[in-house]
């Protein structure tokens, strides 16, 4: 709420304008409600002619032009408003997805991220832009009326100041309600354009498993708890109107009742002030019953501004990198696993404490079986995953005290299924590099990666349009682009995520020499599970059940290490070392 509060007064000079419009529209309305009795207070009991009321209605003309103006001139302001708060949170909410660092990109799912940024700020709308200025103006012009009507009648007075507080009284009990239904319908819709958007991107999955009738109920399920959710807040929004018309009219008849009462029987009061109360008591009330009807949709709007503002929260809580840059040197930096452990929220895996250390320009293999905690030791390295426990440090320094930027521009990350997106092969390749890139230095970089044969073949060359997730590439040629993007960045570090796992040897080979290359001037992590890629290692750290086990060459390992042995046995086909 504080940091709602905080965006209102970021446009101080609108809201002031804002307060001083509702200022003349309740001056306009008491002024109108005036001009209306003296005409026809003139005109049907004091048998006035037209040409002496004129001067009333040209008066009470300019006032109804005076009253739409202001009133036309608040709802503008509050849709500007709306309208730079919108986009000024869609650009500060994009800055953070763009911004964030690679653990907080991994969560949460891309289509809830869409719709928070397009559905989520859209709702904010309504409560900027409707019911900011009406509560000014249902502050203002019930409070003017208010102090008329006690200088002409304190018994019809007295009844609206016991009648009014019903009106916020239920706004206030009906809107807790409304606000837990947005937040609740804002949720089923994140949710919902979440799974719609992975059921897209695994469309072909589904339907190679036969799992597109499952994946469709799901969906529908998703879709139909969206609608019972939308279809309740509308159940409220009736009811409330209901409510708040039937308070209205109980209060207005008793103000009626009241002034016939003293008109007709008591004889103490004037048709001229029965008749101005009478039109300032329905003006009294219709400022409350509109603050009503526009307190459920800002209420419903401020629940959707909670979650927008949740995001904004979740990504400072998690900006867990330092403020210094990391420079990049001709020789790698040192690395030193202290300690480094790391339990995962969901399920019972856990990589134990692991201690290492990695020099410039060592080849380092990870090995050991499927689960054991190889990758999520990689991912604490690439920065994807913060330690529980221990620290990793870069040059005796904690990687964390220096920026993500920096960090990430000393490394390339080569996983299992790189990422190809929709654009020209050149575009794909130079996709690490802020800078302008020469065409000749993105050929050099396909050349060592293996890949200038294939693009040589093509007839638009580096050109050639590459479809979304590299559709028209094989498994072999995708790695081979992102070996490309490796050789074009020149890193001081590599780290490979099983990079050659289900290729064919003639494409492991290609990519092996690539990777060889590499390690002369960077070092080289690699999670592998075949031998001939880990034998040549300088140092190989086995884990076994989220433990470190043992770390050294792959002879000493072989000697002093059982299970290891028994891997490289087994790869060997049975033969014995």
């Amino acid at each position: 709420m504080q940091k709602l509060k905080q965006t209102i007064w970021l446009y101080k000079k609108r809201i002031f304008l804002l307060m001083g419009l509702t200022l003349i529209l309740g001056i306009a309305v008491i002024t109108q409600a005036f001009a209306m009795t003296n005409i026809v207070d003139g005109v049907f009991l004091n048998h006035q002619t037209f040409s002496a009321v004129i001067p009333w209605l040209i008066l009470l003309l300019f006032i109804l032009l005076i009253r739409s103006s202001s009133d036309y001139l608040s709802k503008r302001i509050g849709v500007s408003i709306a309208s730079d708060v919108k986009n000024a949170t869609r650009k500060e909410l994009l800055t953070k997805y763009a911004g964030s660092s690679i653990q907080l990109a991994e969560k949460g799912q891309t289509g809830k991220k869409v719709s928070m940024l397009l559905d989520g700020v859209d709702e904010m709308d309504s409560f900027y832009s409707q019911f900011i200025p009406q509560v000014m103006q249902s502050t203002f012009v019930p409070i003017l009326v208010l102090i008329i009507i006690f200088t002409q009648h304190i018994n019809s007075g007295l009844i609206l100041l016991v009648s009014a507080p019903f009106i916020p009284i239920y706004m206030i009990i009906i809107g807790i309600k409304t606000q837990k239904k947005s937040e609740e319908k804002l949720e089923k819709l994140a949710s919902f354009s979440g799974n719609f958007l992975d059921a897209l991107k695994g469309l072909v999955t589904l339907k190679l498993f036969d799992q597109t009738k499952r994946q469709k109920d799901e969906l529908e399920k998703s879709s139909l708890s969206f609608r019972d959710t939308t279809l309740d807040i509308l159940k409220i929004a009736f009811t409330q109107s209901f409510a708040l018309e039937l308070i209205s009219m109980l209060s207005i008849g008793i103000v009626a009742l009241e002034l016939a009462i003293q008109m007709i029987i008591y004889e103490n009061m004037s048709f001229f002030t029965a008749f101005l109360i009478l039109i300032l008591v329905p003006e009294f009330f219709t400022s409350l019953k509109e603050l009503g009807t526009t307190f459920h949709n800002g209420r419903a709007s401020m629940g959707a501004t909670k979650k927008v503002l949740e995001e904004f929260e979740e990504q400072e809580n998690l900006l867990l990198w330092g403020k210094e840059e990391l420079p990049k040197q001709d020789v790698p930096p040192t690395i030193l696993l202290d300690q480094v452990g790391y339990t995962y929220p969901v399920g019972d895996f856990q990589l134990k404490p692991v201690t290492a250390t990695f020099l410039p320009k060592q080849k380092i293999a990870i090995v050991g079986a499927s689960g054991t905690g190889k990758s999520t030791l990689l991912n604490i390295l690439a920065g994807m995953i913060t330690p529980d426990h221990g620290s990793v440090k870069i040059n005796s320094r904690e990687l964390t005290s220096y920026t993500e930027a920096s960090w990430l521009n000393q490394i390339s990350y080569i996983s299992q299924h790189p990422y190809i997106f929709s654009g020209t092969i050149a575009e794909n390749i130079s996709m690490g590099i802020t800078d302008k890139v020469e065409e000749t230095a993105i050929e050099e970089a396909a050349r060592l990666a293996g890949l200038l044969p294939l693009i040589k073949s093509l007839e638009k060359g580096f050109q050639t349009e590459i479809g979304e997730a590299g559709r028209g590439l094989s498994s072999g040629e995708k790695q081979r682009v992102s070996i490309a993007r490796a050789f074009l960045k020149k890193p001081n570090i590599v780290l490979l995520d099983e990079p050659t796992r289900g290729l064919d040897l003639a494409t492991e080979s290609i990519l092996q020499q690539s990777i060889e290359m590499l390690s002369e001037k960077a070092t080289v992590i690699t999670v592998a599970h075949r031998l001939h890629t880990i034998k040549n290692a300088d140092q190989i750290l086995y884990l076994e059940n989220g433990q470190l086990q043992a770390t050294g060459s792959h002879e000493y390992l072989v000697e002093n290490i059982p299970a290891y042995k028994k891997i490289v046995t087994i790869q060997k086909g049975g033969a014995k070392q």
